[in-house]
């Protein structure tokens, strides 16, 4: 099946094989990314932590939202770091800026996600 019949899928059948192709985009993360891994057990950890704390439904969504955008900013990096495998093995300068800024990227969200877990957290215990 070429690209062009993907895109001409219309309806249930586009949103089954997206739903597909998102679960099989989570099967190589986790196989292949010891990274994205450890997100996952951080997110299973924490994610019981938003249960048990006093605080608002905001606060609740903010920690949850945090922790997902971990994740999301893992695949994209993970997906970044792929393209830029596929292109070759050479080194090449702007490869590895690629690379660099999407791992400055999930570094940025995991900072992030230290930051309000941190000031949440001091507050409800507070």
């Amino acid at each position: 099946m070429d690209a062009t019949e993907l895109k001409g899928k219309k309806g249930l059948t586009r949103v089954v094989n997206a739903f597909g192709y998102s679960m099989n985009g989570f099967m190589i993360a986790w196989k292949n990314e010891a990274a994205f891994r450890q997100e996952i057990v951080l997110a299973v950890l924490l994610l019981p932590v938003v249960a048990w704390l006093d605080v608002s439904t905001l606060e609740r969504i903010a920690l949850i939202g945090v922790l997902a955008l971990v994740l999301i900013v893992e695949l994209i990096n993970t997906a970044i770091e792929n393209a830029i495998d596929r292109i070759g093995p050479e080194r090449h300068q702007l490869s590895g800026h690629a690379k660099d800024l999407g791992s400055a990227a999930v570094f940025v969200a995991l900072a992030l996600t230290l930051y309000v877990w941190g000031v949440i957290v001091f507050d409800a215990l507070t």
